[in-house]
């Protein structure tokens, strides 16, 4: 389900907590197949991870704190592959959001399964640049666009995924958004 990150020296403080985050982001993953998060403790998920309790406060604040850094992990990829340039149609990036989400399935089943996809509102609402200072016309046309998406998203999630990206872009882009 994960792919793992970079090389880093292991001996490292970077590695090991390279290596205490890798393996606590398995561990939760492979727990919540059966559990929700809230039923998982910290304790059980230190010992399927293999690591102790310090290294994981030295990590996270809780465990929600992991699905949101693997999240952001994907997401950070995601832009990566999209790239950062503005002139690219809404209808492409829509397109290639609803790609990235295909793309890591079972993942965000998962999420969706366990009542996690709260969790993507904030990074969906960054993708369009939704932020504090911006003119009213500007904060609210981001807004509109980024609180839809997150909506079609959600349902799309709950419904199981059912219809394509393309499918998903062109319905989209047929409420004239």
């Amino acid at each position: 389900m994960r792919q793992t990150g970079g090389s880093v020296s292991p001996m490292s403080n970077e590695g090991r907590n390279a290596y205490v985050i890798e393996h606590l982001t398995d561990a939760c993953l492979l727990l919540l197949r059966n559990k929700t998060l809230d039923d998982i403790s910290i304790s059980e998920l230190c010992n399927t991870a293999c690591v102790g309790r310090a290294s994981f406060y030295r990590n996270f604040k809780n465990k929600e704190d992991i699905i949101k850094t693997y999240v952001n992990r994907l997401f950070s990829e995601w832009i990566s592959e999209y790239g950062q340039s503005d002139d690219k149609p809404i209808d492409e990036l829509i397109l290639l959001l609803f790609s990235h989400f295909e793309k890591h399935r079972e993942f965000y089943s998962l999420m969706n399964e366990r009542g996690l996809i709260y969790l993507l509102k904030n990074v969906i609402v960054k993708i369009f640049g939704l932020k504090q200072g911006l003119p009213k016309i500007e904060a609210y046309s981001k807004a509109f666009f980024a609180y839809s998406l997150y909506g079609w998203t959600e349902t799309w999630f709950q419904r199981g995924m059912e219809e394509s990206a393309e499918e998903m872009a062109g319905l989209f882009k047929m409420q004239g958004i």
